[in-house]
């Protein structure tokens, strides 16, 4: 794991929970691009062409 360097902010040890944060942040982006886009917006959309 990393530390802070120089000792500016955070605890100044290591730091924890950076590989869960990525974790959760890669689950919910590949939730997100599995969603389907609203009806509202392709309605939307089309009418920009």
């Amino acid at each position: 794991m990393k530390k802070t360097p120089g000792g500016k902010g955070g605890n100044g040890g290591e730091r924890t929970g950076g590989k869960a944060v990525g974790e959760a942040l890669r689950e919910a982006y590949d939730e997100a691009i599995g969603e389907a886009i609203p009806a509202e917006m392709l309605d939307l959309l089309k009418k920009l062409d």
